[in-house]
């Protein structure tokens, strides 16, 4: 159980080496915030495609082996990107680090087959918070290394985390005993990472070429047929990466589309807030902090993610499990609220993000539940991979959209953004979290009947 959790973490490590930094890697390289803002997007754009693959190879008898190699490349991703050879080798590091936001979704499924009774749903719904709760504690220990060594320092120390896991995962961690591996669908990955990396890059370079140039357009266009074409040939080959038909029905389907919606929200305020902290404050809107005090104000959101989680059992058992979702979109839009209103103060940021970490920790607590009840249990992995893949999803549109915003409301010759472009990312916060509301409302009221095994994930019994 703590190997499995260690696993977990590591897949944090990976997110919090994005955000509090990309103006350090901006400094450091002498590049554009949005080109530094790469080195998250292309991590998260990676572990989107990352995650069905990985997720699909373990289903099997594999899955010890796939942990140990994602483990291996994470590592030799944590080291190229340490090295100081420029943005362009930096963001191939991150890239290679994004294999392991994979691993969520494995360690799930190891922890429902290798463990028993309460032990498994402790871990299960442990694992499901593990990643939110660890980006608000490596955001400010990130944070700390690169103000002490050096950005690449950060870079050295996540390295180091990941090939610790590799260690301890070759020591504990048994083989699987399920019997039968099933293909990989080389074609299916090549859909979706052409299609979802199409549209983040017309996301990203809409500023600079223009939104009504026929590039951004085309680009567009040719990500949504590529899309289009994935999900037709999911549906149709025989051993998809990402079975869609798990997601039938209304309770998948909104757990699902929930995540998505919950994912891009995260990322517009984890993007965001860092910008706005290490922003001069002279006659601008920024904090003028450090990359710690950056780091420092995403602390409450790993605090108040896990008590979200623990409130999110607590409003299972009396409520109901259909309530979760919207309760926890609702509150999360009180923290865009809250920052339309207030940040001109560190204090006041410190809210916005523990509010907006009671939200997304309750969400995250809620999706397993919802997701595990529909399908056998040899069906684990690829059921949460397919939720994993929509939440990197939403993380990476969050990122592209945040950094769009906030490039589009950087004066000519300004380097940070104005006021207007955080005031624009509320607005667009609140309204997508509304919309996860009422998408998470629309649950059937008959699934809390039809579905026995899914409580028993979120609120840790039977």
């Amino acid at each position: 159980m703590p190997v499995l959790l260690f696993v977990g973490t590591v897949v944090a490590v990976i997110s919090s080496l994005g955000a509090p930094l990309i103006p350090s890697i901006a400094a450091s390289t002498g590049s554009p915030l949005p080109d530094a803002q790469w080195a998250l997007t292309v991590t998260l754009l990676v572990g989107a495609v990352a995650t069905p693959v990985v997720g699909r190879l373990g289903d099997g008898p594999r899955r010890r082996g796939v942990v140990l190699v994602v483990l291996a490349v994470v590592t030799l991703g944590g080291v190229l990107a340490a090295l100081p050879l420029g943005l362009g080798w930096l963001i191939a590091g991150r890239g290679l680090q994004g294999l392991g936001l994979g691993l969520t979704p494995l360690a799930i499924a190891t922890a429902r087959e290798a463990l028993q009774g309460d032990r498994s749903r402790a871990t299960v719904a442990a694992l499901s918070i593990t990643v939110v709760a660890g980006l608000g504690l490596g955001y400010p220990l990130a944070g700390l290394v690169a103000e002490l060594g050096g950005v690449h320092a950060a870079f050295w120390a996540g390295a180091a985390v990941s090939a610790s896991a590799l260690v301890a995962s070759a020591v504990v961690l048994p083989a699987s005993r399920v019997p039968a591996a099933r293909p990989l669908d080389v074609v299916g990955a090549l859909l979706l990472g052409g299609g979802l990396a199409g549209a983040l890059l017309a996301l990203d370079q809409a500023g600079t070429w223009g939104w009504t140039s026929p590039l951004t357009w085309g680009l567009t266009a040719g990500s949504v047929l590529l899309l289009v074409c994935w999900a037709r040939w999911e549906l149709r080959t025989p051993a998809p990466l990402v079975d869609l038909r798990l997601a039938r029905g209304r309770v998948a389907a909104t757990a699902h589309s929930a995540a998505l919606l919950v994912g891009l929200s995260n990322y517009l305020l984890l993007v965001t807030v860092p910008v706005l902290v290490q922003a001069p404050g002279a006659g601008g809107p920024g904090l003028g902090g450090s990359v710690l005090v950056a780091g420092l104000a995403l602390l409450p959101f790993s605090a108040a993610s896990v008590l979200g989680g623990r409130l999110a059992r607590v409003l299972a058992d009396r409520a109901g499990r259909l309530v979760v979702l919207p309760v926890a979109a609702l509150v999360q839009a009180c923290a865009f609220v809250l920052f339309a209103l207030l940040r001109g103060e560190l204090w006041q940021v410190f809210l916005v993000m523990a509010v907006a970490g009671l939200g997304v920790g309750a969400a995250f607590a809620a999706f397993p539940a919802l997701v595990i009840s529909t399908v056998p249990p040899s069906e684990t992995g690829s059921a949460t991979s397919l939720n994993q893949v929509l939440r990197y999803v939403g993380f990476a549109l969050g990122s592209a959209v945040a950094a769009t915003v906030l490039a589009a409301a950087t004066p000519p010759g300004a380097a940070e953004p104005g006021s207007g472009g955080y005031a624009t990312i509320a607005v667009v916060g609140t309204a997508v979290c509304l919309v996860t509301a009422v998408v998470a409302w629309l649950l059937p009221r008959s699934a809390q009947d039809g579905h026995r095994s899914a409580p028993e994930f979120l609120t840790g019994r039977s």
